[in-house]
């Protein structure tokens, strides 16, 4: 009869609770985001008690409730080590290509019965040298059960020989073709006006999360590797990545 009743009383107390707790928190947010000029939509509690993370676009930083201390760096767990900080980047990396959509993306995937294992999203300019010799190795990368989906990013920007090649090859009849055929050196022209592409919302992207290079890779878990690297070495990292426990989804 005792721990029934105790156990009432502990609801009850956790669910007065709970409703101050949020209180508080929407308090704080709009008194943050008023500070700041931004939606409280962008403000958020952190791991970390009286601190709040705010983010705005692909921008992280932390604010006292009262909105007077801002804290512009990244956030680590020192007893275990956990990149709290990078861990929402890497989820709003994911977020992001979502929103993009596969049906934008040019895929090179393992053909059956080879089984897919592992998506990677790599970021890629038609001219630049390691990008070439990363998709020279495409048969490698999907021996190994690692799909390659391409987003284009022309480094020299729009209106640029980079920027036209990734174009035409987006509205040729066969993209994968297009694609090989231009990164082994080939002209791909458009015939006529170009078509409706992701090439600038795909540079827009990359530019927003903070990419100046390429290849720049995804990797399943959010991370980005820069650079060219092995089939057999991005395997490896992968079945690491594969290994580790999960981090917390986004709250």
């Amino acid at each position: 009869m005792k721990s029934t009743l105790l156990a009432a009383v502990l609801l009850a107390c956790t669910a007065s609770v709970m409703p101050a707790r949020a209180a508080d928190d929407a308090a704080a947010a709009a008194t943050i985001a008023k500070a700041l000029g931004i939606s409280a939509d962008n403000v958020r509690p952190s791991p970390v008690a009286g601190l709040y993370e705010i983010q705005h676009q692909r921008e992280f930083a932390y604010a006292t409730a009262d909105g007077r201390y801002l804290l512009r760096g990244d956030l680590v767990d020192m007893k275990t080590g956990e990149e709290l900080t990078e861990n929402r980047r890497r989820v709003d990396r994911l977020d992001v290509l979502a929103k993009l959509g596969s049906d934008k993306l040019i895929e090179f995937a393992p053909a059956p019965p080879m089984a897919t294992k592992y998506t990677v999203t790599v970021f890629t300019d038609i001219d630049c040298g390691y990008c070439r010799k990363l998709h020279s190795e495409i048969a490698q990368f999907n021996a190994k059960g690692i799909a390659i989906r391409y987003a284009f990013f022309p480094r020299s920007g729009p209106d640029t020989e980079s920027w036209y090649s990734a174009e035409a090859v987006w509205c040729s009849a066969d993209q994968r073709k297009a694609l090989t055929d231009a990164k082994a050196g080939a002209q791909i022209k458009l015939k006529g006006k170009a078509c409706n592409n992701p090439v600038a919302e795909e540079y827009q992207l990359a530019t927003d999360l903070g990419i100046r290079g390429t290849p720049m890779l995804v990797l399943p878990n959010g991370d980005v590797f820069p650079g060219y690297v092995p089939a057999a070495q991005l395997a490896a990292k992968l079945a690491e990545l594969g290994s580790k426990p999960k981090s917390p989804a986004k709250g």
